[in-house]
């Protein structure tokens, strides 16, 4: 009942208006979920690395799938039917629980999101897209992102065009406020970005 299956990269895993009802979980490798206006343009829901899981939500309302799943990188996969899934919850009280804590959590991440979309500009989107993509502070202050993040995904996270992002990742870089390191993005004071989104938020 359990299948096992190996993604190779920009392999399509879920379409789309798809009515199957799989879970999946990645056991190694990363996913990206999206989803894609009726013009075309794609919106970048999320990036699902080794350890998490997708595809529930089609099994617990048996709707169709509501974004396109695509690995990144070689993937690992096991793949486990709707209806076993509901099974396993049904008879582990606790499972159901931390299910619930990870929807939850997705819920307020997807509000987050949402208010970001909403009511901030494209500058402002993007400081608070590098600043969720960057990891802990070095000694000196400064958020590493690795490897550096692609114009073309972060317009698509943030709902702008490339060319809007480049502009404003160029106006960074001559403030000083972005460095391009090796195989990173260096974030050399966050601190700005940080306040400007405060400011913006608080008003």
């Amino acid at each position: 009942m359990v299948h096992w299956l190996t993604a190779a990269p920009d392999q399509l895993l879920v379409d789309f208006d798809d009515a199957s009802d799989d879970v999946f979980f990645v056991v190694s490798g990363t996913v990206r979920v999206a989803m894609r206006t009726p013009g075309g343009r794609e919106l970048i829901l999320d990036d699902i690395p080794a350890g998490r899981f997708f595809g529930e939500m089609a099994a617990i309302d048996g709707a169709p799938r509501s974004a396109a799943v695509t690995a990144l990188h070689r993937s690992r996969i096991c793949r486990v039917p709707g209806q076993v899934f509901m099974a396993l919850l049904a008879d582990a009280p606790e499972l159901s629980r931390r299910l619930m804590r990870v929807l939850v959590q997705r819920l307020r991440e997807a509000n987050g999101r949402m208010l970001e979309l909403t009511t901030l500009d494209i500058r402002h989107r993007l400081y608070a897209d590098l600043l969720r993509a960057a990891g802990p502070p070095m000694a000196n202050g400064a958020r590493a992102i690795s490897p550096p993040p692609v114009q073309q995904i972060i317009a698509s996270r943030i709902g702008a065009r490339r060319e809007a992002v480049s502009r404003e990742i160029a106006r960074l870089l001559r403030a000083g406020v972005l460095q391009r390191g090796r195989g990173a993005l260096i974030i050399r004071q966050p601190a700005i970005l940080q306040q400007a989104l405060d400011e913006m938020t608080s008003d």
